[in-house]
């Protein structure tokens, strides 16, 4: 069980590990809530934006930018020492309503590479990471190399892979280009058979150079019997650095469906699997990053997406709705406490972030 809680923020606690930690934010929250804001500020060290910087929310039309909220994000990063992690540059989710009707095989390629380079570009410099491709592998879709089938896959081929890294990196020569991707976490075939496939295609880029240096786990998991999270998760991490990639867990959090409905217990619950992923992920020296999807219960997304049977809003993070600690911010502190630390970064492009 998680031990006593230090008084020592998590981002303290993570970088005498040679971590970092932080949260998705949520632009207005941080804007307008003084306890949002003063939490951030206590515990984090790096931050990404939960929408700000997606399609959706850049594009209102295929000819216009809108700014005001990433550009708010990034400012509030620079301002308070926060790193910032760009999310994301090329996902099949969550793009503008106009782009049904307004892209084809003759434009795609075009809108791709004028979108990185312009919104990679406006930030060159300033983000430690970009999620270059978000969630491009789905193995149920049916392809021998395991990809989705996605509108960018569908209009530009397989190459569009190639086409954003190259892109963002011509854009921003400094962040780390990061392949973002989800259910790669725990034990279950299908996760084992997607794990593959990601790695598969990995391994086609870094055979064609394409530049991509690290790898982001989601890490959206669950608390329950029925979860494990161990050796192949810990074999694919290893995979990762051995094709010199770093690794980020990105969007951690803890589905609390199958736990009973006392708040005590759910979060005991929570707690173990934090510590008990953790405990896998962090053996190996090339996880640099822990970020948590939210940073209080109230906002998160789990509720409206998968809600619980007895409609008990879920208790998913470290701090709940009033911004109290919970007994899984001990667990992460656990976590980072118990980890094998990291050799200092050896000498290279990656070290400098």
């Amino acid at each position: 069980m998680p031990k006593a809680r230090s008084a020592a923020p998590l981002k303290t606690q993570a970088a005498a590990h040679h971590l970092l930690f932080g949260f998705a934010l949520n632009v207005r929250q941080l804007r307008e809530s003084e306890s949002y804001r003063r939490l951030v500020l206590e515990q984090s060290s790096i931050a990404v934006a939960e929408n700000a910087m997606k399609w959706s929310a850049l594009r209102p039309a295929p000819d216009q930018y809108f700014f005001d909220d990433a550009d708010f994000l990034v400012q509030f990063g620079e301002q308070n020492r926060i790193k910032l992690r760009g999310h994301n540059l090329c996902w099949h989710e969550q793009l503008p309503k106009w782009f049904d009707a307004t892209a084809n095989g003759a434009n795609a390629r075009t809108l791709l590479t004028e979108h990185i380079r312009t919104v990679a570009g406006r930030y060159a410099g300033r983000i430690h990471s970009w999620d270059v491709v978000n969630e491009a592998v789905e193995p149920r879709d049916g392809r021998p190399d395991g990809l989705r089938n996605s509108p960018w896959l569908r209009l530009i081929g397989e190459t569009y892979l190639e086409l954003a890294f190259r892109t963002a990196r011509q854009a921003d020569p400094t962040a780390l280009l990061t392949y973002n991707d989800y259910d790669i976490e725990d034990e279950s075939p299908y996760q084992a058979e997607k794990r593959a496939a990601v790695l598969r295609m990995l391994r086609r880029l870094k055979q064609r150079n394409v530049p991509i240096d690290a790898v982001g786990i989601q890490s959206h998991i669950s608390a329950g019997t029925g979860h494990r999270y161990g050796a192949s998760l810990q074999q694919f991490i290893l995979s990762c650095r051995e094709m010199d990639l770093e690794v980020f867990v990105t969007e951690l959090d803890v589905d609390d469906r199958e736990l009973p409905k006392q708040v005590a217990e759910r979060d005991a619950g929570v707690a173990e699997a934090y510590r008990q992923y953790l405990d896998v992920v962090l053996r190996e020296p090339n996880v640099r990053a822990v970020l948590t999807w939210g940073v209080d219960d109230a906002q998160s997304w789990l509720s409206g997406k998968r809600p619980r049977a007895d409609g008990v809003p879920q208790r998913p993070l470290l701090w709940d709705a009033q911004f109290r600690p919970k007994k899984a911010v001990s667990a992460v502190e656990q976590a980072f406490v118990e980890a094998r630390p990291a050799p200092a970064p050896a000498a290279g492009r990656s070290s400098r972030r």
